[in-house]
């Protein structure tokens, strides 16, 4: 039987986090550290399996090098800079950079008695001239789950269950569950509207607060509305493709 692979999400991450992660000797570095470690070691191994086709006992130990050689030898975050692009491809950068001096040092020693017992022999080295699939499916995934969450909290949280409940079985259940779209008669009946039409006003309130919980959970991690645009367009990219449901609309009504 082959081996699961953990697909957790690709987390989004705060960069005071980061920022904090990458300081010498400042208290609280390796707490931030341990955290990042945690949510990415997954989604990086989601990609050297699943995308790379690297075996998941040596993806394990190529990622466990990673940490050791990279992260916190030559404490590989503190050149992480924001102006410069996602945090998550830096590391996906570093980790296709440390692979393939991994795969060359191997090569060099089937020159030498002392082989190493296990190697890439065979394993093509991640490609970085498109971005990864693996990677990039994951983040959506991660980004949706938070903004959803946010939404059915809020929801909730404000005594609007019905709101939730419209926008799930309209439109969470569907695209993400694959199940039926729920009628708005059954609706009515099931959540004591008065009318389709007051069902149907409940929908459009919830996809306007679902917009607002994704713009902020991409803001997290973005400069300004544009770059929350692009990363919006970038998320829908990353579902669209056939192997995927698509991602719910992002326009606000």
């Amino acid at each position: 039987m082959a081996e699961e692979v953990d697909d957790r999400p690709f987390p989004t991450t705060h960069w005071s986090q980061v920022a904090l992660a990458g300081l010498r000797g400042e208290e609280g570095r390796r707490r931030a550290l341990g955290d990042l470690l945690r949510r990415y070691l997954p989604a990086l191994r989601a990609h050297l399996v699943i995308q790379c086709g690297i075996p998941a006992d040596r993806a394990d130990d190529l990622l466990q090098a990673f940490v050791a050689d990279k992260v916190l030898e030559e404490e590989l975050i503190a050149r992480a800079d924001r102006r410069k692009g996602k945090f998550r491809t830096f590391l996906l950068a570093a980790l296709h950079n440390f692979v393939l001096d991994q795969g060359r040092r191997e090569s060099a020693r089937k020159r030498s008695p002392e082989r190493a017992p296990q190697s890439l022999d065979g394993i093509d080295p991640p490609v970085l001239d498109a971005p990864s699939r693996a990677l990039d499916v994951a983040w959506a995934r991660e980004v949706l789950a938070a903004a959803v969450e946010g939404l059915r909290a809020e929801c909730f949280g404000s005594g609007r269950a019905e709101v939730w409940a419209v926008f799930e079985a309209r439109l969470l259940g569907p695209i993400l569950g694959g199940s039926a779209v729920v009628p708005y008669a059954d609706l009515v009946a099931r959540l004591a509207f008065r009318s389709a039409a007051q069902a149907s006003n409940a929908l459009i309130t919830a996809k306007r607060q679902f917009v607002r919980h994704l713009r902020a959970v991409i803001g997290q991690y973005a400069d300004d509305e544009s770059e929350i645009d692009e990363e919006i367009a970038a998320l829908r990219a990353a579902l669209a493709d056939p192997g995927q449901r698509p991602a719910p609309e992002m326009r606000t009504p």
